[in-house]
């Protein structure tokens, strides 16, 4: 049952110096640090909330979104109902490389700015985030901290498991895989988040939960 979810939780890197404006961040910038400042919602500076796909259109008034708008609607859609708020952060808030985040506890996912001009990579972040999102639905409820793999592993397509395992530490390979193929399918984090919606994710034709996720979901109650 250990290796079935996974807490998302920001951890501590190499100290370096104290920036001026974020007091609540104790070994600067661009760490693991800064990132759960901003996660816990203490560092907010230029974090703005994201509600209609005329947010980024404001922020990138040079971006073309005529393919991916319509699916970016429909997620900002799907995560109001189920009460997920979107963020766009500066980079310094984001350890290297890190694109987006997901946060299991306060159920909002944060964007970094300087990656998300580019509507291919805007529309695989937030369909990759949204997908831990309901990851944490299916582990009963967002109202939790802990998230479960919907698909079991042999039906995620090897491209992504292969990059997943060439990327991630071992025990989070399940939900990253999972979460890159979402990233870069139409439509498949969209349909998942409304299922989550309902209330009861795995009773929605689809996702029918892995043996684990189902036993844990009986044994907390979830299910009857």
């Amino acid at each position: 049952m250990k290796k079935l979810f996974l807490c998302i939780l920001a951890g501590l890197m190499t100290s370096t110096p104290v920036m001026a404006n974020d007091d609540n961040i104790t070994r600067g910038y661009k760490t693991y640090d800064a990132m759960g400042c901003m996660l816990l919602r203490e560092c907010v500076d230029n974090v703005r909330q994201i509600k209609t796909l005329s947010d980024f259109q404001n922020i990138y008034p040079d971006t073309n979104y005529n393919v991916v708008g319509e699916e970016i609607e429909d997620l900002l859609t799907a995560f109001n109902k189920i009460g997920i708020k979107v963020f766009i952060a500066p980079d310094k808030y984001f350890p290297p490389n890190h694109r987006g985040v997901y946060h299991t506890v306060g159920n909002n996912f944060f964007l970094n700015e300087i990656y998300m001009a580019g509507p291919a990579t805007l529309i695989s972040v937030m369909r990759h985030e949204g997908w831990h999102a309901a990851q944490d639905c299916m582990a009963g409820s967002i109202d939790n901290s802990v998230i479960a793999v919907i698909k079991p592993m042999n039906e995620v397509p090897m491209i992504w498991r292969e990059l997943a395992e060439r990327t991630y530490a071992e025990n989070v390979v399940p939900w990253e895989a999972e979460a890159w193929w979402a990233g870069k399918t139409k439509g498949m984090t969209v349909d998942a988040l409304n299922a989550c919606a309902t209330g009861a994710m795995w009773d929605q034709p689809g996702y029918e939960p892995t043996p684990l996720t189902r036993q844990y979901l009986i044994d907390e109650g979830f299910i009857k």
